[in-house]
């Protein structure tokens, strides 16, 4: 079930960027964001950065969504969808702050929402093959939980940790009402959002080195997120009745469930 957007509602496009001791490279993201989609506005989310993050973003341009202590990446672009879902925006995109998404291919993911393809379109670096710059180790796995994702959806997906998405006023509405995970929100919020009657799809995008600043995947991050997202995806299962509940509620009169 997906319904196609309303044209008749109001265009009010929001990039939210996640944010943790970015300073170096938030300004010029910001630059490139104003330059791709002039119309937007931007919220930075800022997870009580010990840098400057949030002065150079709010020097930048942008409004600055202050964390008072460190809660996670999920926790921050939940602050964000609850921003924009009280503000009225829609569509809603995401990309990080760290550089390493271009923004000039953040229309073409708003165009697939706006357009009704899609409530979440996700931009994936492996949709025209794997990406040489991911590391093995990630791109293995990328593998094993596209391949859960296909297993209890069957849907097709290549890149469930994309940090770079589109998403509709009905997916940002769902998203802002208490379902989001704080820290790694990925293969479990596309189980999710496809349990709630959302509709999901994958474009091509480019992504770049990361220059400087720290990956929240270095470390033994990744063994955690791999035990952390198979519980995840374990609880968002005991959980399916509430997200069909969902979905049933907010379908349109007389369209199929």
């Amino acid at each position: 079930m997906h319904a196609p957007m309303d044209t008749d509602a109001l265009y009010r496009p929001l990039v939210l960027m996640p944010c943790y001791n970015e300073g170096p490279r938030v300004a010029a993201v910001i630059k490139e964001v104003k330059r791709a989609i002039p119309e937007a506005d931007i919220a930075v989310i800022d997870d009580a950065s010990t840098d400057d993050s949030a002065r150079l973003a709010r020097a930048a341009g942008a409004v600055v969504l202050s964390h008072g202590c460190n809660l996670g990446y999920g926790a921050a672009l939940e602050t964000g969808y609850l921003y924009a879902n009280r503000n009225g925006y829609s569509p809603v995109a995401q990309l990080d702050a760290d550089g390493q998404h271009p923004p000039a291919e953040l229309p073409a993911l708003l165009a697939a929402v706006c357009d009704g393809n899609a409530d979440i379109a996700i931009g994936s670096r492996h949709l025209n093959g794997a990406d040489p710059n991911t590391p093995a180790i990630r791109r293995a796995g990328h593998a094993l939980f596209a391949g859960i994702i296909r297993i209890l959806t069957r849907m097709n997906t290549t890149d469930p940790t994309s940090g770079m998405q589109a998403l509709s006023g009905r997916a940002v509405h769902f998203f802002a009402s208490g379902v989001f995970p704080c820290d790694y929100p990925d293969s479990d919020v596309i189980v999710m959002a496809h349990l709630a009657g959302l509709s999901v799809k994958e474009l091509p995008v480019t992504m770049r080195s990361r220059e400087g600043g720290a990956s929240m995947h270095s470390g033994l991050k990744p063994l955690y997120y791999a035990i952390k997202m198979l519980l995840s995806l374990f609880i968002v299962l005991l959980n399916v009745f509430q997200w069909r509940g969902w979905r049933e509620r907010t379908c349109a009169p007389g369209e199929p469930s």
